[in-house]
């Protein structure tokens, strides 16, 4: 605004509260007073008197960008701030207020270094410390967001919106363990917040720290009883630790409340499942879909079912949508050539079969890569680094690489491997399930093993009882090295194929001498692969180690929780993928120590005939 502008806004009438004297300063307090009693018109009648004295007084400049402000005229709010700050740069409440009038435009990274800056100026303005958070939270920068909330409770630890606010960062970017620690300084400072509560239970739930969870989740419920989403997490939290018809009542209760609840509904068709009502299971899976259509978890979940049923037409299809479930960890692999869905030929061509699951589900799905090279194709297969040396000799595998620190060759089409089922459209009949298909391990390291384990006087069984303690089932699927014990009495050679062994295991394990432990010396899976060789059976949990030994044609016995993965199907002993595997399966009391029992008699029978052999009978 020029100097002539301002004479004419001055002209208009006089205030009327004016100044005594007529100096810039005077028409600024004026104004200011004018101001603080909602008299705008007036004030700004001021301050355009005022410039008319001094057209740089800082203040009065501030003064008239506030006015404007308050009068929703952003953009001459923010000239008539930046003119202040021209005038006087070092005044932190001109760099504040010309952050608001940025914000209010849309222009938050401008807002978000006037609020810098005005920080640099006053570091100790916990306000301006808690609107940086917010907006920097909005725009979705988190670790900068933490930091200045982290700064506001230096000032003010017992700032309560800052303490909520920067446990909930922590929540959102997955640091589980500081977002607790900050929910417990929020209760400190207001007992009694259902939603810190029960936020606080989610940490612990992903955490798997179930029973504490509980406890917090039932204190959120009873402060907020009609809650659906805390009725429907308490459930969650009761489906994690095994408690399914208590579950499956909150779930019912949570639906009762909001019956769109598509999470409930999931969560509720898994409960059934585990209960082995299928029917039921699905058609709450369905009741979810046709609510949501683009839920992708409920689609993962239901393919997974049918898949177990047996129904692979609408489970392979159903199972890609796994590709949008971020907690699923598809490996997601972005190419500029064609993803081949098994309807273009491949006469010719060069094709990229690329690993993007779990080290199980890599040696399980690299069979097809011998399907596709009959097809005609050049077969490139990537795989993880820790596979690499296993699968290189896969038949029909032209090249292998691992996935880090090798530049791809050129191809004209690529699939994810646990996408080749639904492009080879397998059924329970067209497994391919060659007797063995990965290359058995050189000679030399075999050998090496055979010298490790000394005289093989003694039937050799290898064993493995947990798996990943990050998979999502492992609760269910893995036991305590303790449980196992229930088998090591036979008259066998147990030798430990289990790697990495959790704490407690381990010093169980160092404390045993019926079992051999020399997992020191596997370095790699054709390592495994050679020990594996050397034994006459191995037993174990639903691992990476059970597909290993299954590939290799090994007699393995996989022990199965009551609800196992898809892939071991249901009601059999045997298995469609591997022939020589053999399934032991927990019934309905759901614990492993029954299964071992009933391994136990098969087990004598093996020793007994390894026995017989060794000494000529029979």
């Amino acid at each position: 605004m020029n100097r002539q502008q301002q004479r004419a806004l001055a002209g208009q009438s006089k205030a009327p509260t004016g100044p005594r004297q007529e100096t810039p300063a005077a028409w600024f307090e004026a104004g200011l007073r004018l101001l603080k009693a909602g008299q705008f018109a007036e004030a700004e009648q001021c301050g355009a008197s005022a410039l008319v004295l001094d057209d740089g007084h800082a203040d009065l400049l501030h003064l008239m960008g506030m006015l404007c402000l308050l009068s929703q005229r952003i953009d001459l709010a923010i000239e008539w701030f930046a003119r202040a700050i021209r005038q006087n740069p070092d005044t932190s409440d001109y760099f504040f207020n010309l952050a608001r009038a940025l914000q209010q435009q849309g222009r938050f990274d401008e807002a978000i270094k006037s609020l810098d800056r005005g920080l640099v100026l006053a570091p100790d303005t916990i306000d301006g410390w808690c609107r940086l958070g917010q907006l920097l939270q909005q725009q979705k920068r988190f670790d900068e967001a933490i930091l200045s909330f982290e700064q506001l409770l230096k000032l003010d630890p017992g700032h309560l919106e800052a303490t909520n606010a920067s446990a909930l960062l922590h929540f959102e970017t997955g640091r589980y363990d500081e977002a607790i620690v900050r929910f417990d300084r929020s209760e400190e400072i207001s007992p009694g917040q259902a939603g810190a509560l029960h936020l606080k239970a989610l940490c612990q739930l992903r955490l798997k720290r179930y029973d504490e969870a509980l406890a917090s989740c039932e204190r959120s419920l009873a402060l907020a009883p009609g809650r659906p989403e805390i009725t429907g997490n308490f459930g969650l939290i009761l489906y994690k630790l095994g408690r399914l018809a208590e579950a499956l009542s909150f779930f019912d209760t949570a639906l009762a409340l909001k019956p769109d609840f598509v999470n409930a509904l999931n969560h509720r068709g898994s409960c059934l499942q585990e209960l082995h009502r299928f029917d039921e299971a699905l058609a709450s899976f369905e009741a979810a879909i046709a609510i949501d259509p683009e839920f992708s978890d409920v689609h993962w979940n239901s393919a997974l079912l049918r898949l177990l049923l047996g129904d692979f037409e609408k489970g392979w299809a159903g199972r890609e949508w796994g590709r949008k479930c971020p907690a699923v960890g598809f490996v997601d692999r972005q190419f500029e050539t064609p993803l081949w869905h098994g309807d273009a030929p491949l006469a010719g061509k060069t094709i990229l079969l690329h690993s993007d699951e779990g080290l199980g589900d890599t040696i399980q799905f690299a069979r097809y890569a011998t399907q596709v090279a009959a097809r005609g194709a050049r077969v490139i297969l990537e795989v993880q680094d820790a596979l690499h040396p296993l699968l290189s000799g896969i038949e029909g595998v032209s090249l292998c690489l691992p996935k880090t620190g090798v530049t791809l060759p050129a191809f004209d089409l690529h699939c994810p491997l646990s996408s080749l089922p639904l492009a080879f459209a397998t059924r329970l009949e067209t497994i391919p399930a060659a007797p063995a298909y990965v290359p058995p391990p050189p000679r030399a390291r075999v050998e090496a093993w055979e010298a490790r384990l000394g005289a093989h006087d003694k039937l050799r069984v290898g064993v493995v009882w947990s798996g990943n303690p990050a998979h999502g089932n492992d609760r269910n699927r893995s036991m305590r090295f303790a449980t196992l014990c229930r088998i090591l009495d036979c008259d066998a050679r147990f030798v430990s194929l289990q790697k990495d062994p959790r704490p407690e295991d381990a010093a169980s394990l160092r404390e045993r001498s019926d079992i051999v432990d020399l997992t020191a010396h596997l370095t790699d899976f054709v390592e495994t692969a050679a020990l594996i060789s050397c034994l006459d059976l191995v037993i174990s949990v639903d691992t990476s180690v059970a597909h290993l030994s299954g590939a290799l044609g090994r007699p393995t016995w996989i022990l199965l929780p009551n609800t196992p993965d898809y892939r071991w199907l249901l009601k059999r002993d045997d298995s469609p993928w591997y022939p020589s595997v053999r399934l032991f399966r927990q019934d309905e009391r759901r614990d492993y120590a029954s299964v071992l029992d009933r391994v136990r008699e098969p087990l004598q029978a093996r020793i007994d005939a390894f026995a017989s052999c060794l000494h000529g009978e029979g």
